[in-house]
């Protein structure tokens, strides 16, 4: 079974509809013809369930259905075969010892959060060549992304609303951290929450940098954007799925390089 989104059509689409009706959101005709109507009333299953309302019926979409049979299930775990050397050359500017202390942390993570099959194990990996060269959990420095000339460190950041951000001193308190450079304090108690730590991201925030709570983080945050990234990645389209993960291109030739070394060597 693969993704459904608009435009596609046949026996599964009909059995998405049925389902979606059956939960109480009417896609319309039963037609098997994945239109908007069908698209509508996925956005308004995922709001529901709190899944990433992007109108496609990925792994995750599905899976909260009731499909009996899910992509994932389909998906080989191949983290107890990823090594040290081959990391190494999808991050050739990463200190060996920090792939040796670090690289178990992000593994286990996948395994635990259902993501260590190929496509997501070289999307963790690329990411982290990306947001962290040195393949380590790091805290965002100081740039004129997020530093005016004159102000103090990270005040561009205080008042951001779409990070949540209070004012001063939020824009440093909440900066940049880990392995995927989790950002704002909404973000903090978002995944502060999904990882069971509640207001603990918050009240202490450098614990993004700690190398399992960063490992999880990346992990989380990879599994809530799953269906999307999967989509992006069956296209062969890494721009987008950088996107998913960065909000833009930043680090996309970086993350591009790791992640087509990481696919010829896995």
């Amino acid at each position: 079974m693969t993704s459904l989104k608009e435009g596609a059509s046949g026996p599964e689409v009909g059995e998405l509809q049925r389902k979606l009706k059956e939960r109480g959101f009417d896609p319309g005709a039963i037609d098997s013809k994945f239109g908007p109507g069908t698209e509508a009333a996925v956005i308004a299953f995922q709001k529901s369930e709190g899944l990433a309302a992007d109108g496609i019926a990925g792994p995750q979409t599905m899976a909260r259905l009731g499909f009996t049979v899910a992509v994932s299930e389909h998906l080989e775990d191949i983290t107890d075969r990823v090594t040290v050397n081959e990391v190494s050359k999808m991050c050739p500017g990463a200190p060996l010892g920090n792939i040796k202390r670090f690289l178990p942390n992000v593994l286990g993570a996948l395994r635990r959060f259902e993501l260590g099959d190929k496509a997501m194990v070289l999307m963790a990996i690329a990411t982290i060549r990306a947001e962290s060269a040195g393949f380590e959990p790091i805290s965002e420095g100081k740039s004129r992304f997020n530093t005016s000339p004159n102000g103090h460190p990270f005040d561009l950041y205080d008042n951001r609303k779409d990070l949540g951000n209070r004012g001063r001193p939020d824009g440093s308190d909440f900066k940049g951290r880990g392995f995927v450079q989790l950002t704002g304090r909404a973000n903090y108690q978002r995944f502060g929450e999904k990882l069971g730590l509640g207001d603990g991201l918050v009240t202490n925030p450098g614990e993004a940098n700690d190398p399992q709570t960063a490992a999880d983080l990346l992990a989380l945050f990879l599994k809530d954007k799953e269906d999307r990234i999967r989509e992006a990645l069956r296209e062969g389209d890494l721009r987008t799925a950088r996107k998913l993960v960065n909000g833009g291109s930043h680090g996309l030739d970086e993350f591009a390089k790791a992640y087509r070394v990481g696919n010829a060597l896995l």
